[in-house]
C-alpha cells in the first residue's frame, strides 16, 4: 500500500510540474490505495496522503478547471491499455550515470556522513568558544 501511494505521489509530483497539464488520469491496479489519499481517518499511510494532497492543492489552485481522475485497471483483466503500459515499463532500461549512487546503502551512508560533518563543525565551534 505504501509503495502504491508513493508511486502515485511521484507521478502526481512530476506531472504537475508540466505547465500544459490540466487533467491527470491515474491508472492503477489497486484503487484502494487511491482511496487512502482522501481518507481523513487516521491510517499508517497518512504521510504519503498528506504529501499527495499538498501537491494536488497546488495543482487545483493553478486553475479552477484542473482535474484528476482515478481508473481502476486490475492486472488480471487483460485490458489492452494495461498490457501496453506493462510491456513498455518492463522494457524500459534505465542506465544510471552513477550506479553506485542509486543504492539505498549509498544514500544512507551519505546522509550519515552529512550528519557527522555537521556534528563535527558544531562541536568545533563550541570547543573554540570555550578557549
Amino acid at each position: 500500500m505504501e509503495a502504491e501511494l508513493f508511486t502515485i505521489r511521484c507521478d502526481i509530483n512530476q506531472t504537475i510540474q508540466i505547465p500544459e497539464v490540466s487533467h491527470i488520469a491515474i491508472i492503477t491496479d489497486t484503487i484502494y490505495a487511491a482511496y487512502q489519499i482522501f481518507n481523513s481517518l487516521i491510517h499508517p499511510y497518512q504521510y504519503q496522503s498528506i504529501a499527495i494532497l499538498k501537491d494536488l492543492r497546488g495543482f487545483f489552485n493553478k486553475h479552477s478547471s484542473n482535474s484528476i481522475e482515478f481508473w481502476d485497471c486490475p492486472s488480471n483483466n487483460n485490458q489492452p491499455l494495461h498490457s501496453i503500459v506493462n510491456k513498455k515499463t518492463k522494457k524500459f532500461n534505465f542506465t544510471p550515470l552513477f550506479s553506485c549512487k542509486l543504492s539505498w546503502d549509498f544514500n544512507k551512508k551519505s546522509e550519515c556522513d552529512d550528519i557527522l560533518k555537521t556534528w563535527k563543525i558544531t562541536f568545533q565551534v563550541f570547543n573554540n568558544k570555550d578557549r
